[in-house]
């Protein structure tokens, strides 16, 4: 078993050890991404981020094993959990777009499984835009587990699939900045660096590149969001600035989503 750095290491080992038991012959690859390959992992911030590709369709019995086997794995996980999707090899390489799934788990889903896992598993599944960008964190800075090297797995993510992906996770900041700000704060500073220079960044990253390419009247806010993301604690923030940043943030990327 790999050394347990940051609280995850060791529940990857055994989450790999699972999923070949489980799937067999089926199992074709266990992909890291995320915080835990982008150097920022945090065990109070952040969750553990696996993608599992399949030769072809998982059986029922099989999703059902798979389930109990994560579910109880997401007990042992640092504070957010596991978050993880199986996909087929097929939709991959080359890439599918809305990315089609055969089961995801997350601790959001989690109510849904304890309170019917019947239903659970005949209906987790379907189309995920957020796969092109765990896909694009995977072919630029994610780490193989378990299989075949990445390069042979997934293909190409183009560049107005990834934005759009990506502007589907933020579209509603303006709702959401004062509830969950510095996720907010930090999301919106990665996705501009990757619409103005190509850059493929972690939430502390896209902070760090935010306070030297942001207009100074934010880079306060933005440090205070650096600093709450590597801590346990909460911060404070100022809610006309926070609304005020969102505005314009939106505002720059949707002039390159809009190209």
């Amino acid at each position: 078993m790999s050394e347990d750095i940051n609280g995850y290491s060791a529940l990857t080992d055994i989450f790999v050890r699972e999923c070949s038991d489980i799937l067999g012959e089926n199992l074709m690859g266990v992909y890291l991404h995320g915080s835990a390959v982008m150097g920022c992992f945090n065990p109070d911030k952040s969750d553990i981020d696996l993608i599992v590709v399949v030769r072809d369709t998982v059986p029922d019995d099989r999703k059902r094993r798979f389930m109990e086997m994560v579910v109880t794995l997401n007990e042992k996980a640092p504070a957010k959990g596991i978050e993880m999707s199986i996909v087929k090899a097929g939709v991959c390489r080359p890439f599918a777009y809305p990315t089609p799934f055969e089961l995801h788990f997350s601790s959001g889903t989690l109510g849904w499984y304890k309170s019917d896992p019947e239903g659970y598993i005949q209906n987790m599944k379907g189309e995920d835009k957020d796969l092109a960008a765990h896909f694009m964190i995977i072919t630029n800075r994610g780490k193989t587990l378990y299989g075949k090297p990445i390069e042979e797995v997934f293909g190409e993510v183009d560049r107005a699939h990834y934005l759009d992906s990506i502007w589907s996770d933020i579209e509603n900041a303006e709702e959401d900045i004062l509830d969950n700000a510095m996720y907010i704060i930090l999301n919106l500073t990665r996705v501009l660096a990757y619409c103005r220079e190509g850059l493929i960044l972690s939430k502390k990253e896209g902070g760090e590149w935010g306070m030297e390419n942001i207009p100074e009247r934010y880079r306060v806010m933005i440090n205070t969001a650096l600093e709450e993301y590597s801590s346990a604690e909460k911060a404070e923030y100022d809610d006309r600035l926070a609304v005020e940043y969102v505005g314009y943030m939106l505002s720059e990327i949707r002039a390159y989503i809009c190209e």
